[in-house]
């Protein structure tokens, strides 16, 4: 059981490293772009005669990512951290939150084979060497058996609530994602606009129209990149919690219907007069 927290921890962090990789080659491929229509402008402006700007000085450009970047600042920051962790938790539930994770096949098909043969401690030993979601609940559901269908079953069912809130608590930090965007854009937004009218309210000349619009830009910038991160986060979190709900209602199905063949069979035995092999605990 202590194999398990380690493989999720290590599952994590290739993600977490895989999607760092994805947005750095992202950002290098924008500002590689940025940097060839800035080259591409320069001939234009050439042959244009080179227009000079009001100071007689060349007027210089700068491209397109370089002016997020800048407007972003630490905040900005703050927020593609968040989205690099948004990206390696989504591409990590889907791999993790699949029927083929918490009840694969080729459990799903030794159990049948064990139930065929009337194998119930072999089953026993199987479900308790395995570590998905239907093996841990049958584990617990095979123990409490000869208590009695019922109390087996209203034990299993404490152990799939237990999983189910495991599952649940993987995918509550894209709701606490959701939440949070909007609040981190918001504080952008208002440093942008204190840093316009700060401008404004200090100014004792003719203001200049770059000077208040960097301000407005900055936090229009921000407010974008806060929702950006927060759409996706609120979608793909109802996604995944209806998929934990699916999944759940799924495996605790099937091991209510192998539980019912386990009982079905040792009251078989028990009729014939044969002798019913109990599932006890392993020491």
């Amino acid at each position: 059981m202590g194999a398990y927290p380690r493989c999720a921890s290590l599952r994590a962090g290739v993600f977490f490293l895989l999607a760092l990789i994805v947005w750095a080659s992202f950002a290098m491929g924008i500002a590689r772009q940025s940097s060839f229509g800035a080259e591409g402008e320069e001939p234009a402006a050439a042959a244009d005669g080179g227009a000079p700007a009001e100071g007689g000085e060349p007027k210089q450009t700068k491209s397109y990512f370089r002016y997020v970047v800048e407007s972003s600042g630490f905040i900005g920051f703050v927020i593609l951290c968040l989205s690099i962790y948004f990206v390696a938790t989504v591409a990590r539930m889907f791999f993790e939150l699949r029927e083929q994770m918490v009840m694969p096949p080729e459990t799903v098909g030794e159990c049948e084979r064990l139930i065929q043969e009337q194998n119930v401690r072999g089953l026993y030993e199987f479900v308790q060497g395995d570590d998905c979601y239907l093996s841990r609940v049958l584990t617990v559901g095979i123990t409490e058996l000869p208590n009695g269908l019922a109390h087996a079953r209203d034990a299993m069912e404490r152990v799939g609530e237990a999983e189910t809130i495991d599952m649940e608590k993987k995918i509550s930090m894209l709701a606490v994602l959701g939440t949070l965007g909007p609040m981190i854009g918001l504080l952008g937004t208002l440093k942008g606009m204190i840093a316009s009218f700060s401008v404004i309210a200090m100014s004792d000349v003719q203001l200049k129209a770059s000077q208040v619009a960097g301000g407005i830009s900055e936090a229009l910038m921000l407010t974008f990149e806060g929702v950006a991160l927060s759409v996706p986060s609120i979608y793909f979190y109802a996604l995944f919690r209806n998929r934990v709900s699916h999944l759940s209602v799924n495996t605790m199905l099937a091991a209510d219907q192998v539980l019912r063949h386990i009982a079905q069979t040792g009251r078989q035995a028990k009729h014939a007069g044969a002798p019913v092999a109990v599932a006890r605990p392993l020491p």
